[in-house]
């Protein structure tokens, strides 16, 4: 099995929030003369962001108001209670980060049960392991070999209110162990915890025309991970949760009654706050920008509004500049579904998050097969920025759908 020295051993712990500051730095891009500085959003537990299932990690990972399935907890726990079969269940697994290490993966178990026409549960289990990675001291000399992992333990529920209103939540437990007690940088480490809660809100309408063609209209938003702050030693500060507002669109035509076109698109942004700009010498003054260090209730609110913007050299923050960053924190996802007689999918997509903010930004593709009560599906995500860690990432999700179970009441 592969080993990784510390240093990127660090750079895995930085990126799942161990830090707990967004990555900042001044650069001109082809924009003309306009100044942009990068200024990324760090969390915790970031693989709780991961789209975990094939169907919507074709469609640009849009979901949030997809058609429900067995991956709704992810996306919209609402969505549950419009589940067309009694019990749906779903394993998917995805290699990650091929282009730079070959043993980490996210691993994704989760089942959705109608209780009634109005109600359904749902559970899930997410396991994200980093591979295997060496922790070495300052000379270079081996500590131990370690293999870092995440999970989460997710419950959710669902009650339709009216025939094309439903409202859901989900509780959730995380476990975050990248260090195994391992001192780092002379801090003893531990493994990080918390709890979270999703809450969301489904709306359909079965009977959305578009011209002279039947189709569906839908529409859901979901606000996930709001819950405390983890960290991962007993002095360093505490970093968010990947709390996030998302909300999308969904829109299927039928063609004839076999074939249909299915039409997505997902906006998101991170309900967590910016990284101020910070007085060069003494590095602790605000020069734009709010302060990170607040409560959970608190960033929610300030992250509409927090974005420090383009500081020029005299210290003065440039026209413009606050509102235009706080556009670029919201991402867009969607794509386009095709399905013949609910047998066959081919699925493609798009997702576009701006440079200074991550710079994600990939095409994706994908099919599915059904066969009596089984469907497979497979997605492939193509990068449209070179040397990008993401490239080429498959999907693999099998799904069962049960109805009639023994013992269901539907009534």
């Amino acid at each position: 099995m592969r080993t990784r020295i510390l240093t990127l051993a660090a750079t895995a712990l930085l990126s799942a929030g161990f830090g707990g500051h967004g990555v900042w730095a001044q650069l001109t891009p082809d924009e003309g003369s306009q100044i942009v500085q990068l200024n990324t959003i760090t969390t915790a537990v970031p693989f709780l962001m991961i789209a975990p299932d094939s169907r919507s990690g074709a469609l640009g990972d849009a979901g949030v108001a997809l058609s429900a399935d067995g991956n709704s907890l992810h996306w919209n726990p609402a969505k549950m209670s419009f589940l067309e079969n009694d019990f749906e269940f779903s394993l998917s697994y995805a290699p990650w980060l091929r282009a730079l290490v070959d043993d980490m993966n996210l691993a994704y178990l989760t089942g959705v049960r109608k209780i009634n026409k109005r109600q359904a549960w749902g559970g899930a289990l997410r396991y994200f392991s980093l591979g295997n990675i060496t922790f070495t001291d300052e000379t270079g000399t081996t500590i131990r070999d370690f293999q870092p992992a995440e999970f989460s333990l997710d419950v959710g529920f669902s009650q339709a209110f009216t025939s094309k209103f439903s409202g859901g939540i989900s509780g959730r437990f995380i476990n975050s162990n990248l260090t195994g007690g391992t001192n780092v940088l002379g801090a003893n480490s531990k493994p990080g915890r918390s709890v979270a809660v999703d809450v969301g809100v489904f709306y359909t309408n079965p009977y959305a025309k578009l011209g002279k063609r039947d189709g569906m209209f839908n529409w859901g938003l979901t606000v996930s991970n709001i819950g405390a702050k983890m960290g991962y030693t007993e002095s360093a500060e505490r970093d968010f949760l990947p709390m996030n507002l998302k909300t999308g669109l969904a829109y299927q035509t039928y063609i004839d009654q076999y074939n249909s076109l299915t039409f997505t698109a997902d906006i998101n942004k991170l309900l967590v706050p910016t990284t101020p700009i910070y007085d060069q010498e003494s590095g602790t003054s605000i020069v734009s920008g709010y302060d990170p260090n607040v409560g959970v209730a608190t960033a929610i609110v300030q992250s509409f509004y927090d974005a420090p913007g383009v500081v020029n050299d005299d210290g003065v923050v440039e026209p413009g500049s606050i509102f235009r960053e706080e556009l670029r924190e919201y991402n867009i996802g969607g794509g386009i579904e095709y399905d013949y007689n609910s047998v066959f999918a081919f699925r493609t997509g798009f997702f576009n998050e701006h440079y200074s903010k991550g710079n994600r930004q990939f095409i994706t593709l994908g099919a599915g097969i059904k066969y009596t009560v089984f469907t497979v599906d497979l997605s492939y995500l193509i990068s449209t920025r070179q040397q990008n860690p993401l490239a080429n990432t498959l999907r693999f999700t099998l799904r069962l759908q049960f109805s009639e179970l023994a013992g269901g009441d539907n009534e």
